[in-house]
């Protein structure tokens, strides 16, 4: 019997869902735009149409890699973080809804600090946080620092597919080490690093331990070897009032509010996800 897409639709989000993929909605409708080469838009337009054999083929094999943990974002290349489209590699880590908190308080700080305002996005990784404050402060610079080529890669790319070539540059950097001269001068460093004790990776989703990349999860023995380092070595780095503002991972924020204390930033704060869990923690170099 014809299939229509509708029909492919319903039939991939039931076999996601009966998997236990939470958002099982929106990958059964990315795989099938994925295997169709078509926008939402048309889409929801050809619901009624019938697809092929060779489409059905298609969706059978992509379903069947997400089903053995393969992460959708990863199967399709590309994912979505604060409303700009972005190309994503195994190089990096898949955007999360989590990390819009951190993109959002960066988005603050660039405006307030007005024209002509420095940004850092320090572990870039696919560049989302960065680049989603470029495109909502449209008076700011950003610079996306990342040590992994491959990530570097991905972040080159999302800048000229978000047209933002003309205010963002990308560079290596190792966020461990002492920041070279020309990195100065920022109003605000946002950094959201590996932060996975080591011993914990291995207990983790066989989606992000088998497939996401370990440098950017692993930090360290505790966690928090990022933190640390990043406190003390990039201090440097910011203007007079400028802020450094991580995200952090669950029961972290008491840890890393210290570790900025101890190093001389002040009011710090720690600020709440949607889903009511302390997940920024940000501090700013008054002297």
């Amino acid at each position: 019997m014809a299939t229509t897409y509708n029909n492919l639709f319903l039939d991939t989000r039931a076999r996601l869902k009966r998997a236990g993929v939470e958002s099982a909605q929106l990958e059964a409708r990315e795989i099938i735009c994925f295997a169709a080469d078509k926008s939402r838009e048309q889409f929801y337009r050809d619901m009624s149409l019938y697809v092929s054999g060779e489409m059905e083929r298609r969706v059978e094999e992509l379903v069947r890699r997400r089903l053995d943990g393969e992460p959708v974002a990863y199967i399709i290349g590309e994912w979505e973080f604060y409303g700009l489209s972005l190309d994503v590699s195994r190089d990096v880590l898949i955007p999360r809804l989590d990390t819009e908190l951190l993109a959002e308080r960066g988005i603050l700080k660039a405006r307030e600090s007005g024209e002509g305002a420095r940004v850092l996005d320090l572990c870039a990784g696919s560049g989302c946080v960065g680049l989603a404050i470029a495109a909502n402060a449209p008076e700011c610079r950003v610079v996306l620092g990342e040590l992994s080529e491959g990530a570097l890669r991905v972040c080159k790319q999302n800048v000229r597919r978000n047209e933002l070539n003309a205010r963002v540059t990308c560079l290596s950097v190792n966020a461990l080490e002492n920041p070279s001269s020309t990195l100065w001068d920022f109003d605000a460093i946002v950094c959201n690093p590996p932060y996975i004790p080591t011993v914990d990776i291995e207990a983790l989703d066989v989606s992000v331990r088998d497939y996401e990349p370990r440098v950017a999860l692993d930090g360290g023995a505790d966690g928090l070897d990022f933190y640390r380092a990043i406190a003390v070595k990039w201090k440097s780095a910011l203007r007079l009032g400028g802020t450094l503002i991580f995200e952090v991972g669950i029961g972290q924020a008491a840890a890393v509010e210290e570790i900025l204390e101890k190093n001389g930033y002040e009011d710090v704060k720690t600020l709440t996800d949607t889903q009511n869990i302390l997940r920024v923690v940000e501090g700013t170099v008054n002297n």
